[in-house]
Order: structure tokens, then C-alpha cells, then sequence
């Protein structure tokens, strides 16, 4: 088979990692991809948002089946392009994806259908939205409406915070939605789904906030591990049952089935899992804590499951932990072209997310620029292992948490 992988990122890296392991699989083709999927595949330079020369490139090519990573993509309406031209492709379709980019038909969904979200409001101006947060405990999340790449999430203490996020946010949208703080402790969960048929894969702890002890900016993950041993049986069942298939099941009565990798971030409370968000793809860096330990040939299980088969994923007994490492100043402004060196003893441990290379060199390339892996039998094991790996990168201008797998 030749396959696509639609993306640029270390999710896109992973996934092809992953599928090169398929007996299945003959050729495979990133678009546009980084400087790390050489060595994988072949890199096509056309945009993950050009959906219409991507489509053209597949048909032309013959491409078996395509997967798409980014949510941009997806939102752009890659899917319907892709299907219009009879090609076969995993993901979700236009409507479908508005469970990521529209925050408000996310919640809007979970209220119609039961599915366990905290309470919310819209507002798309800053007068009604200030009067009511002057109302509300804090502290409360303020959520920026479309796609925001993991970012566009902020948790205010006190009102003169409000006032200065929602000023801020204004100034560049249309639209919030101002929620309930959850208390309680979070994880990521991802499903395989075709309509109301899902498979779940294994769960993954993310960090999102830039520096250690959790502090500083939302960011698209600063590291991540997986299993989690925390979550237990009973409340991944509680999820599965409450939150992941109802989600499935509701936009299948709302006539735009989901297909492709759903994404649940979770918060396990004190009155039960409640929905923090929802993604319409594969989480990075999830996708480099989970694949790894997949047992499974990844291109069976979507083949499968877009002829609506189901099968129990089987995982390796082990522990893997994702240290990010970013460009400084990520979440905010940056500057790419800095080399990267001594990568390549430990490049099987490395998932490439913001590279590129000039002639011998790689550059950074992006905020986020590397995941960097480690494997063991405990999760302690995991994370010496990838700090051991870190130790050995050398670029000036990146930087890192060190506490990722902590307690």
C-alpha cells in the first residue's frame, strides 16, 4: 500500500514510525513533513492546509489510504475534498471536526446528549461577558472559541485577571466561552472511531503548562507518559461508557458520523469524569507516548475499522515517557534556525516536531521541536532514560521541563 500522512509534526512522525512496522505498507509519503520523516518516507512539499493540491497529489499517485494529523487540515475540509475524489482517507469530515474548532458546538453537543462537561456560557462581546464573570467564583476558564493548537485557554484567580484576558481576547475574537473550573486530576484519552464503533487506545498523562511545577502558559504538551497508573480500570470504563461512545453516538444522530482518532481530555472529579474538551485527531505529544507501546499492526486495526470491524488493541508492558523540548519563548514569539547537535546515537528515541535540514545541518524549525523518548519497566525507569537522551542534545537556544513524570 502507499500511504499519506497529512502533517508536519511529531504526531505525523510517530504515526509514520508506526505504520512502517505494516507488512502492508510499501511506500509512505509526508506532506509537507520535517526534517526528521527522511529517513521514513518520502517528503512532498505542498502545505497541510492545500488541501485541494494534496488531493490532486493522492489521485495522481495512487495513494491507498491517507491520514491526517492536524486539526488545520481537518477544519479546511480535507476529508470531504478527499472523498469527493473517491480517496480513501482517516479522518474527520468538516462538520464533524466542529467539535474542535467551535468550542461553543462542542458543548452545545454534550449538553443535548448527557455527556459530562462543566457548565458554560458564550459571549461574543466584552461588555455581557465581564458583568458575568463579576457574578461567577473564582477561579473560572476562560476559552478562547476555535482552533487554538492546544493553546487559547486561560485560568483566571481574580477579576481584574478576567478583565485583562477578556480585553486581550477581544481585541482578536469574536467569541468566548467562560466555564466552570474543574477540580480533580486530568488525563488524555484517544478512541479510533468509525461512527458509533470505537477502539480505545491506551491512556496518556499530558503536561501542558510551559515550565516546571506546571507553571507559566498553556502550550500544545510539554512532555507526556503512558500508562498512567493512576486511572484506573473502572474509570477508563466510566469514560468509555459516559463521555467517548456517547460522543460517537451523538454525531452519528446529528447525521456527521466521526471518523478518524477522537480525542477526550478528562477530568476525573469528585461527582465522576466530567469532558474538559474534545479534538478531532491525535494528541502531540500523545501520539509519541502511545504508539510506541502498540503491539498491533496500526494499518490493520483503520483498515478494519473503516469496513466497521472492531478488534482489543494489544500493548508491550512498559513505560514510556516524552520530554518536549521548545524553542525559548514558546508559547509566545521565537526564532527558528538554531542547530541541533549529537542526535544521532539516541535518533530512535526522537520524534521530530518543528526541523528542517540545510544541507548537513538541523535546524530548529518551530515552538515545539523535539520529543524526546524513554522506555523502561517502570515509569521512573521511562523517565531517567529520556533526561539521559535530553542530556545529550546540544542547541542553544531550547529548553525544557524537568519535572515531566513527576508526582
Amino acid at each position: 500500500m502507499k500511504i499519506l500522512i497529512v502533517g508536519k509534526g511529531g504526531r505525523e512522525h510517530a504515526i509514520g514510525l508506526k505504520i512502517k512496522e505494516s507488512s502492508l505498507v510499501k511506500e509512505i509519503y509526508f506532506a509537507p513533513g520535517n526534517g526528521g520523516m527522511e529517513s521514513i518516507g518520502k517528503i512532498v512539499n505542498i502545505c497541510e492546509d492545500d488541501i485541494e493540491s494534496l488531493g490532486n497529489f493522492a489521485k495522481r499517485n495512487e495513494i491507498d489510504l491517507t491520514i491526517v494529523g492536524p486539526e488545520s487540515s481537518l477544519s479546511k475540509g480535507i476529508v470531504d475534498e478527499f472523498q469527493r475524489k473517491g480517496l480513501k482517507i482517516f479522518g474527520p469530515t468538516k462538520e464533524a471536526i466542529k467539535i474542535e474548532s467551535s468550542k461553543e458546538f462542542a458543548k452545545e453537543i454534550m449538553e443535548k446528549y448527557n455527556i459530562p462537561t462543566g457548565k458554560y456560557k458564550s459571549f461574543n462581546n466584552f461588555k455581557d461577558a465581564f458583568e458575568y464573570i463579576k457574578e461567577e467564583k473564582f477561579p473560572i476558564v476562560i476559552k478562547e472559541d476555535g482552533l487554538k493548537s492546544g493553546k487559547g485557554v486561560t485560568i483566571v484567580n481574580s477579576l481584574e485577571d478576567g478583565r485583562t484576558t477578556l480585553d486581550r481576547i477581544f481585541k482578536e475574537e469574536n467569541k468566548v466561552l467562560i466555564e466552570e473550573f474543574l477540580k480533580g486530576r486530568e488525563f488524555s484519552i484517544i478512541g479510533m472511531v468509525n461512527g458509533d464503533k470505537i477502539i480505545p487506545l491506551e491512556i496518556a498523562q499530558d503536561h501542558k503548562k510551559a515550565y516546571d511545577k506546571d507553571m507559566g502558559d498553556n502550550t500544545g504538551g510539554m512532555g507526556v507518559y503512558s500508562p498512567v497508573d493512576w486511572v484506573s480500570e473502572s474509570i477508563i470504563n466510566e469514560t468509555m461508557e459516559k463521555i467517548m461512545k456517547p460522543m460517537g453516538q451523538a454525531l452519528v444522530k446529528e447525521n456527521i458520523p466521526f471518523c478518524g482518532f477522537l480525542f477526550g481530555g478528562i477530568m476525573v472529579t469528585e461527582e465522576g469524569v466530567k469532558t474538559i474538551e474534545f479534538n478531532g485527531r491525535f494528541g502531540d505529544p500523545e501520539a509519541q507516548g502511545i504508539l510506541p507501546r502498540l503491539e498491533d499492526d496500526l494499518i490493520e486495526v483503520i483498515l478494519e475499522l473503516l469496513d466497521n470491524k472492531t478488534r482489543k488493541l494489544k500493548w508491550k508492558n512498559e513505560y514510556t515517557l516524552g520530554v518536549v523540548l521548545a524553542s525559548k519563548g514558546y508559547p509566545h514569539e521565537y526564532v527558528n534556525g538554531y542547530e541541533i547537535e549529537n542526535i544521532k546515537d539516541i535518533s530512535k528515541y526522537i520524534y521530530h516536531m518543528g526541523t528542517k535540514i540545510i544541507g548537513d545541518k538541523l535546524l530548529t524549525n518551530g515552538g515545539r521541536v523535539l520529543t524526546v523518548l524513554g522506555k523502561g519497566g517502570t515509569l521512573e525507569e521511562a523517565r531517567v532514560k529520556a533526561y539521559e537522551n535530553v542530556s545529550k542534545i546540544k542547541c542553544e537556544n531550547l529548553f525544557y521541563r524537568k519535572d515531566i513524570g513527576q508526582k
